[in-house]
């Protein structure tokens, strides 16, 4: 019986680092922005990872700018000049959709006039228009996770 414990197989490899790395974990916000964008038919949803990482580099809930393009262009149905927001009334033009979105936010989290407000107080300064801020945050509230087996991926 010694001699069969003995004759055990050693493997010869190392076993692989089964942990992921933070390029392949799935956010569950991009797959919440883009389950949201799809039910509504709006092209945006292709950006999705690039709305996260300009939301997070600067300091902004990541919902704000999907919910600001979704009433100002239909999620990207409907807009000029690549700016999706209706940035500066529309005038503003941007190379693509992707610097639109990341230069809207940069603005939103650092100029003067945004940084250190609250999100009513952003909003109103985006579009003073009094139903405004509201429906910005009823769409935010409608993009919330509120399934918790979103924020998990298998």
């Amino acid at each position: 019986m010694l001699a069969g414990l003995l004759a055990v197989p050693v493997p010869t490899h190392s076993a692989k680092n089964t942990a992921p790395n933070a390029e392949s974990v799935i956010d569950p916000r991009v797959v919440r922005l883009k389950q949201f964008f799809a039910e509504r038919d709006c092209p945006l949803g292709e950006y999705a990872a690039d709305l996260i990482k300009a939301a997070d580099r600067n300091d902004l809930d990541w919902r704000l700018l999907p919910s600001i393009s979704f009433i100002e262009s239909g999620g990207g149905k409907y807009y000029m000049n690549n700016n999706v927001f209706g940035w500066n009334s529309c005038k503003e033009r941007f190379t693509s959709v992707r610097d639109g979105i990341h230069y809207v936010a940069s603005r939103l989290g650092n100029s003067e006039l945004y940084k250190e407000k609250t999100l009513d107080e952003k909003l109103k300064m985006y579009n003073p228009h009094r139903r405004y801020a509201k429906q910005v945050q009823q769409v935010m509230r409608t993009i919330a996770i509120t399934d918790p087996r979103l924020l998990t991926v298998d």
